[in-house]
């Protein structure tokens, strides 16, 4: 009997690990190729597989109103790992789904490195895969490695996009102070006492604006002036450039509170999520940020409640890289000018950890059928998973490509007889795409 040949996938990040267990789940042998810890980045701490560099969250978890958590319970469905691992280490967040950061990291590690199929070999990859190499996925991120990068480029001759990531700090929690600060969630979702609330009154709230503004910030190297941010993740003091008032109806948000503390309400919050499982560390939400060390401590120490604060990270950037994928990738996200290489995960122009995460999904399922010689009908354009694929591999236009996190305007509308709107239309739309997938799932396994 002839052996199977491995998949190869570069890189072990969310994505990476996702497509790994795919293929692996497939009957196909995998190789996954990870250059840490012999060579880091600028983001990563640890070796770990699927390991999280910002944020703990996966955002909402709501599979009935929100396109995220529609996503989550379509890769639940599809036995997706970084759901499965998700779940068993969740935190508390409210209507979201966060997670202890190191526990899901080792146990997304664990779960490949005991699959008798995958195979985890450390180092770098520098430059294009050997030819030999006919079936690979690359998986690498926002944080590819210089030597890779340059030879997609070479290949391609396009020129990479760009843009800005920035980390949020996490506090010890046992540093705050709590007669000033208090548990609950906005509005009392979830179990109604999820994050930590510090209230800032008007005077508060205007030192910190000054504050934030004259903090030092990160010089950006001559190559990086004109480098965009990602408006999903924009750091703390830009958002406080656009105007005196963004902070209070973005992050600094104060609806949905009610300060035990005093009988009025505060004019801004800042949130602050569980991190770990031991609910020992707190991030800050919204808070990704530029400013140097020592402007943060000065700075953020200026918030009622974290005048002690100890911070076990301080907030951080770094440049990430993405593909113009409408124009470099097919429909089966692999690239046009190789079309051994097959792409994943937020180098595909994705942003979210669960939007790459899916990404890797599906460029496993795909990578394994090319290996296994048979059909793969990818999910309709009605699903969550269908409706991004979609949007990197055509569904976008080429000259005004930017990272998308999922959401209902990628979704086909209802039939035009159907005048469904507000909630309504969000709900009939997370049905649709809920059955439509259930629909494709059985026709996959009828199939196989």
């Amino acid at each position: 009997m002839t052996k199977t040949a491995p998949v190869h996938v570069i890189g072990g990040g969310l994505a990476g690990s996702e497509a790994a267990w795919q293929i692996a789940r497939a009957g196909v042998p995998v190789i996954v190729h990870e250059m840490r810890p012999d060579r880091g980045t600028d983001a990563h701490q640890t070796d770990r597989l699927a390991e999280l560099v910002c944020s703990n969250s996966f955002r909402s978890d709501d599979a009935e109103y929100n396109a995220v958590g529609v996503l989550h319970e379509e890769m639940r469905r599809c036995d997706s790992l970084i759901l499965r691992c998700g779940d068993s280490h969740r935190v508390p967040a409210g209507a979201a789904l966060a997670v202890d950061r190191e526990g899901f990291a080792e146990a997304v590690s664990e779960a490949l490195y005991a699959h008798p199929l995958v195979t985890v070999e450390r180092g770098e990859i520098a430059g294009l895969p050997p030819a030999d190499w006919d079936n690979v996925i690359v998986a690498t991120g926002p944080l590819t490695s210089p030597a890779l990068s340059e030879a997609i480029l070479a290949l391609t001759g396009e020129q990479s996009l760009a843009f800005f990531d920035a980390i949020a700090p996490i506090v010890h929690k046992d540093s705050i102070d709590f007669s000033k600060a208090w548990f609950q969630s906005r509005y009392d979702k979830g179990d109604g006492a999820d994050y930590i609330n510090c209230p800032l009154d008007r005077d508060q709230y205007a030192a910190f604006l000054a504050a934030l503004g004259d903090g030092e910030k990160t010089e950006f190297k001559e190559w990086e002036q004109d480098t965009p941010y990602f408006e999903g993740c924009l750091p703390i003091e830009v958002m406080a450039e656009r105007g005196p008032e963004t902070l209070r109806y973005g992050p600094m948000k104060p609806v949905g509170l009610t300060n035990p503390h005093r009988d009025e309400k505060p004019y801004a919050v800042v949130q602050l999520r569980q991190d770990n499982a031991l609910g020992t560390l707190y991030n800050m939400v919204g808070f990704q940020t530029k400013l140097k060390y020592g402007a943060q401590k000065d700075v953020f120490r200026m918030i009622p409640g974290l005048e002690a604060a100890e911070f076990a990270r301080l907030g951080g950037i770094h440049r990430n890289t993405f593909l113009n994928s409408p124009r470099l990738l097919d429909s089966s996200l692999r690239l046009r000018a190789d079309e051994r290489l097959r792409f994943a995960g937020q180098v595909t122009g994705v942003e979210g950890y669960v939007e790459s995460a899916a990404i890797g999904l599906l460029a496993g399922r795909l990578a394994a059928a090319e290996r296994l010689a048979t059909d793969f009908m990818p999910p309709p354009e009605t699903t969550a998973l269908g409706a991004l694929l979609r949007h990197i591999t055509g569904g976008a236009a080429a000259e005004t490509f930017q990272p998308m996190n999922i959401n209902f305007g990628l979704f086909p509308p209802p039939e035009s007889e159907r005048r469904i709107k507000g909630r309504d239309r969000k709900r009939w739309l997370a049905a649709r795409a809920l059955d439509d997938m259930d629909r494709w799932l059985g026709r996959a396994a009828a199939a196989e």
